[in-house]
């Protein structure tokens, strides 16, 4: 009987957990719906809420927004908005920051989270999983002596939480695994090993 519990437990844990994000993410993309006039929301012509609108029009914007952004006349006025934002006094030092991150995780030419590393952590001899986010800056440069490296180190098993530190490069040790692999195997708390879902098909 244990054996069969455990058996369904495995089976529905992962399903109801998957759904449970998944609805967290529709609901709260179902927010954006507030941002139209009433007489456009489907329960004025539909008669009922519709789940996920919301989420599908969130995508609908920021793809038209990119395809917007591509062109030369939308080039020129997303660089007249950055202009406008950046004169604002407290907004520019907000937006240029929250930019500027955004810009280096996302962009395709950023090295940001691109390898995943093993650091000493969080004292010698204790080793844990940590990304690479680029390389010291600033005057932080002028107080090292040799060849430093940017990490951050995520917590378990919410990898959204961490430190950044600055550790010297021959301490670090690059692995052959993708980023999403290390997050897996960080956010499962080292139970999903990397390659553990591919060998099971």
């Amino acid at each position: 009987m244990k054996k069969y519990l455990i058996t369904g437990l495995l089976i529905w844990i992962p399903l109801v957990i998957t759904l449970w994000v998944l609805k967290l993410v529709v609901d709260v993309l179902d927010q954006t719906l507030l941002l139209l006039p009433p007489e456009f929301r489907t329960e004025n012509w539909l008669g009922l809420h519709v789940p996920g609108m919301g989420a599908v029009m969130t995508l609908v914007i920021v793809f038209l927004t990119g395809l917007f952004a591509t062109n030369l006349l939308g080039a020129r006025l997303v660089q007249l908005w950055h202009v406008v934002l950046h004169r604002i006094p407290v907004v520019n030092s907000i937006y240029s920051s929250v930019k500027q991150i955004s810009d280096t995780l996302f962009s395709s030419s950023g090295q940001a989270f691109r390898k995943a590393l093993l650091v000493q952590w969080p004292r010698e001899g204790m080793w844990t999983i940590a990304f690479l986010t680029g390389v010291p800056g600033g005057d932080v440069v002028n107080h090292l002596k040799g060849d430093y490296v940017s990490v951050y180190v995520p917590t378990t098993p919410n990898p959204t939480g961490g430190y950044f530190v600055v550790v010297a490069r021959k301490d670090v040790i690059e692995l052959d695994m993708s980023v999403d692999e290390a997050l897996k195997y960080i956010i499962s708390m080292g139970v999903v090993p990397p390659g553990a879902s591919k060998g099971g098909n």
